[in-house]
């Protein structure tokens, strides 16, 4: 069986107004992660994924793709154990 992980991803760029959280919640949902996406008043936005470990090393290259709606200029992610508090995938 394998563990449950959680990242934390903080993406800067144009992406908020763009429809970038909910392309994030459509990959998400598509990889089989719960969670959350949202934008924070810095014009950043947060998601926060949990879900085994290649799908959310998958959700966080394809934040950093130009598969994404607007214009990414950096992801910082932080991975750490699941807690397992998201039972699906929302836009906050």
């Amino acid at each position: 069986m394998t563990s449950r992980m959680r990242v934390t991803a903080t993406i800067t760029g144009q992406v908020q107004g763009v429809g970038f959280r909910y392309s994030t919640l459509h990959e998400a949902r598509r990889l089989g992660l719960t969670g959350e996406a949202y934008n924070n008043l810095d014009g950043s936005v947060q998601v926060v994924a949990e879900g085994d470990r290649e799908s959310l090393e998958s959700l966080v290259e394809w934040l950093k793709s130009r598969h994404t709606p607007g214009r990414v200029r950096d992801v910082e992610a932080m991975f750490t154990p699941a807690t397992g508090e998201f039972p699906g995938f929302g836009v906050g």
